[in-house]
């Protein structure tokens, strides 16, 4: 299904599939007289909540990304992601916004599996990038976003890319951002060059509370200042007059293993890991009497001598940091847009 928002007439499109309806739904609500919209969040650090967000604020975020990214009219964007969420909802606002013609894929692992031309723009989790790598180079300008990129796919990603001889090769970026800054806020460019640090778009100010967490002030997309629970290093600017634009993302303050005292980020040595290993993992803290919590890690797959062996001697920063215990699991919950879901997976422990 292709939606032309440069000709738009909802009355002339068919919307057959579940995924086609749902966008139906809520194109008849932007075009409504409500000044906002309904959307959930995801979930993935606790009870999903639906919230009221005002169109107009949607519209300079979607203006955000299209002119970072050069989008122009008539340039061709696809959505592959659940439309209940700000995601989703987002690729279709940029296209709206910028009058794109919008292809509409189910949000599936593989959603781009059937493409067999260029287009100009898609977001996508990692988990779908994964699933398309083979295609990769059909999309010039890729978001990924709904969890971290580990180090393993960014280096696919980038062999993927460099093996193929594009004119103009494609741009892929890691996204920053939340429900209540109506999606990404920030880039980190993965190809066709690596970056290390987030960059914020224009008119957005961050700084970091008393425990180093991410405040975020972004007047076009949110009236408040925005606390959050991601701890950050900040990037000194050498211009004063431009500020502080770049960040390092550490961890979930929520996440944080406190074991015998030392603090352990699971996001930094999940990274680390993930560079030896394809397998999904994450490090957990498990109640333990003389550690107070006691570091273990998860992989999802089979259990394998191999992978056990490759983590004993992956090379750790500290010694507290090497796992005290290997667990595996057939499958690592995730929240319905990729999110591994730590809270339910220490229940299922």
């Amino acid at each position: 299904m292709l939606i032309d928002f440069n000709n738009l007439n909802i009355n002339q499109l068919s919307f057959e599939k579940e995924f086609e309806q749902k966008i139906k739904i809520f194109l008849e609500e932007w075009f409504s007289d409500s000044d906002t919209v309904k959307v959930q969040t995801s979930g993935s650090t606790g009870v999903p909540k639906v919230f009221d967000i005002e169109k107009k604020k949607m519209v300079n975020s979607a203006e955000m990304t299209c002119n970072f990214l050069n989008l122009k009219e008539g340039n061709t964007a696809l959505i592959c992601l659940p439309v209940e969420y700000i995601s989703g909802k987002m690729m279709i606002v940029r296209s709206i916004v910028r009058k794109l013609k919008l292809m509409v894929a189910d949000p599936s692992v593989k959603p781009i599996e059937g493409l067999d031309h260029e287009i100009d723009f898609c977001a996508m989790t990692p988990l779908q990038v994964e699933n398309s790598l083979d295609k990769l180079h059909l999309i010039k300008n890729l978001i990924i976003g709904g969890a971290a990129v580990s180090e393993n796919l960014k280096t696919k990603i980038l062999d993927k890319l460099t093996t193929i001889n594009q004119q103009l090769p494609t741009k892929a970026f890691e996204t920053y951002g939340m429900s209540e800054t109506l999606s990404h806020i920030a880039l980190k460019q993965i190809a066709p060059w690596l970056e290390n640090y987030f960059t914020v778009f224009e008119n957005i100010a961050i700084s970091t509370d008393e425990r180093g967490c991410l405040k975020v002030f972004a007047p076009d997309l949110n009236n408040k200042v925005l606390q959050t629970n991601d701890l950050v290093e900040i990037k000194p600017s050498d211009s004063p007059q431009i500020g502080n634009r770049q960040f390092r993302f550490l961890g979930r303050i929520d996440n944080v293993i406190n074991s015998g005292g030392a603090k352990i980020f699971p996001e930094e040595l999940e990274s680390l890991v993930k560079k030896e290993i394809s397998n999904e993992v994450v490090f957990l803290g498990k109640n333990d009497e003389n550690f107070g919590q006691k570091l273990i890690i998860v992989i999802e797959g089979e259990e394998s001598q191999e992978l056990i062996d490759k983590i004993s001697i992956i090379p750790f920063e500290k010694s507290f940091h090497k796992p005290k215990e290997i667990i595996f699991t057939n499958k690592i919950p995730r929240t319905p847009n990729g999110k591994v879901n730590r809270i339910e997976l220490k229940n299922i422990l």
